[in-house]
């Protein structure tokens, strides 16, 4: 609503004495409504990574010292899924959650990224399990599975991988980033969660 409201009077207003000139006032930034910002940015990651069907989102655990030191995060050992769990030779996606909070409000399982786990059987029927980050290493896009294609493709720039996380075409400096994986109690699948550095050949954890 306007500040100042337009009326029309027919008869005229006695004149005012003059007023000394206020000086400028300097416009008041806008403050930014941050839990807004929060709430809108977690709404798209989780639609990026909600594109496609995926398990239930999977809690991960960072150093909190790290993150306050504003240093690279240790990242922890957390269990995705059972070898049962996963069919061979097809990716699966499972979302990553965090916590967020701000100088107002603490959110809870906020989507912050994704894992693709892909089994393989090896000759004697052992099971191994590789696992990769969704996010492009070129500029941060997320990366889908194409059954027809079977291969990963980045929509953003036309990158391609293999299964095998290879680039096969497209201008991503280097393949998709690996995870740490442990195989525990026969069939636990565990692996570490991390961040990397984009539009770089070298893979940098943050």
């Amino acid at each position: 609503m306007s500040s100042e409201n337009n009326f029309s009077h027919e008869e005229s207003e006695p004149d005012q004495p003059d007023q000394p000139d206020q000086p400028d006032q300097p416009d008041q930034p806008d403050q930014p409504d941050r839990r807004g910002f929060i709430k809108g940015a977690s709404c798209v990651i989780g639609a990026a990574i909600g594109a496609v069907p995926m398990a239930a989102g999977v809690r991960v655990v960072l150093d909190p010292l790290s993150h306050k030191n504003g240093g690279v995060g240790e990242a922890k050992f957390i269990r995705l899924a059972e070898l049962t769990e996963l069919p061979e030779g097809k990716p699966m996606k499972f979302a990553i959650v965090e916590d967020k909070s701000d100088k107002w409000s603490r959110y809870k399982d906020v989507p912050v990224g994704a894992v693709y786990l892909l089994k393989k059987k090896f000759e004697g029927g052992k099971d191994a399990v590789t696992a990769y980050n969704t996010v492009c290493p070129h500029l941060g896009c997320f990366v889908d599975y194409r059954k027809n294609e079977q291969d990963f493709f980045c929509p953003c720039h036309d990158s391609q991988f293999s299964l095998d996380g290879e680039l096969t075409k497209g201008v991503s400096p280097r393949g998709m980033d690996t995870l740490e994986v442990d195989i525990r109690n026969g069939s636990e699948v565990w692996i570490k969660f991390r961040r990397f550095k984009s539009n770089t050949k070298e893979k940098i954890a943050l």
